[in-house]
Parts: C-alpha cells; sequence; structure tokens
C-alpha cells in the first residue's frame, strides 16, 4: 500500500503559520471531518483525508500538512500554503511550518480547472465509497492519486461526467478515497453530507 506516501516533487520552505483567523473555517471542517472518521489513520498507521481552501482569486491555497491525519485538532502549524505548482513537471512548490499533503496536486488540478472551486475535503471511508463507486463520477482504477495522471483524470470527469455539476467523485485506483469540492467549504461539506445521510 503507498497511500500517504508524497509521489510528487516537492519544494518547501519553512515559514511561519499563516494567520489562524484567515483559517478559522479550514480548521474547523477538518477536525470536524476527523471527528466523523472520515479523516484519520489506517491500522497500519498510513493516514487519510486532508482539506484546502483556496487564496483569494489565485491558485494558491492552504492545505492541512502530510503526516497530521492522526491528530484530532490541528493548529495553525500543522497547515501548508501551496505556492506553485506544475501538473506536467509533477511538481509543487510550498511553504509552512510542515510540507503539503500527498495529496496536494490532486487539489491543485481541481484550483486550476475551475475558478469556482473555493473548498476541497478529500475524506476516506470504505461502506461510503463501496455505494458510491461509479454511481457517481468516479476515477479510473489504474490512475494513481497523487499524480498528473490523477489531474488529468480530474478534466476528464468534468468533460465527460458532468463532474462540474455533481462536486463529488469516488477514485477507484485511491482505495476508500472520495472527493467533494464547492465555492466554499461549508459548499463542499453539504455535498459531502448529502451522500451520508
Amino acid at each position: 500500500m503507498d497511500e500517504g506516501v508524497v509521489k510528487y516533487h516537492c519544494d518547501w520552505t519553512f515559514a511561519e503559520p499563516v494567520a489562524v483567523e484567515t483559517i478559522v473555517d479550514l480548521m474547523a471542517w477538518r477536525d470536524r471531518l476527523h471527528s466523523w472518521g472520515l479523516i484519520g489513520v489506517y491500522d497500519n498507521g498510513i493516514g487519510f483525508g486532508n482539506v484546502s481552501v483556496r487564496l483569494g482569486n489565485s491558485c494558491q491555497f492552504i492545505i492541512s500538512g502530510t503526516q497530521t491525519a492522526h491528530l484530532s485538532t490541528l493548529g495553525p502549524e500543522l497547515y501548508c500554503t501551496v505556492t506553485e505548482f506544475n501538473l506536467e513537471k509533477n511538481f509543487l512548490g510550498c511553504r509552512g511550518p510542515v510540507p503539503a499533503s500527498s495529496e496536494s496536486l490532486t487539489h491543485a488540478a481541481l484550483y486550476l480547472h475551475r475558478d469556482d472551486v473555493g473548498g476541497i475535503i478529500h475524506v476516506h471511508n470504505p461502506q461510503l465509497w463501496q455505494q458510491l463507486l461509479f454511481q457517481i463520477p468516479t476515477t479510473k482504477k489504474e490512475v494513481p492519486y497523487g499524480t498528473p495522471g490523477m489531474a488529468w483524470e480530474m478534466f476528464r470527469l468534468f468533460e465527460e461526467e458532468n463532474l462540474g455539476d455533481r462536486k463529488i467523485l469516488a477514485m477507484a485506483g485511491h482505495e476508500d478515497g472520495i472527493i467533494c469540492f464547492g465555492g466554499c467549504l461549508d459548499e463542499a461539506g453539504l455535498v459531502l453530507s448529502a451522500v451520508i445521510n
């Protein structure tokens, strides 16, 4: 199992945490999802799940840091700002107290492709994943997470499977993985809540 492993080339610069007032919603949603068991750690110690928010009108975003899924709450010191990325070169630049999540390149692809995406939630749940697989836009099984291929899969789902309207997808090649998005994290959370309830 290679879950939780950073697959892109990461240029991380250590920096002070972002101001807490800029990520209040992000922290609240991340900790809520952890309490629901949708972000956490498998029995083998591999973490899963992350959340992010876009910074203004740019393609920069703040995302939960790598190797933090085991913690029930995250303070600002465990988030990272993605400042640049290149999908073709499998490259991501970030700055903060910790490096960015292993799934950051997939978040980057969504922010790049759609100006109206302001928040992204990536969770894991085996029952929900089995229930939703191929019932909602679903990435191809052979496409691994955290790679340029997954970014191109996002674009394909917008073109072929109405992802822009559905705002939720299952990752066939990333066991238990589900991504929701919206104009803000509250909207992404509503999309997720609609399939949980």
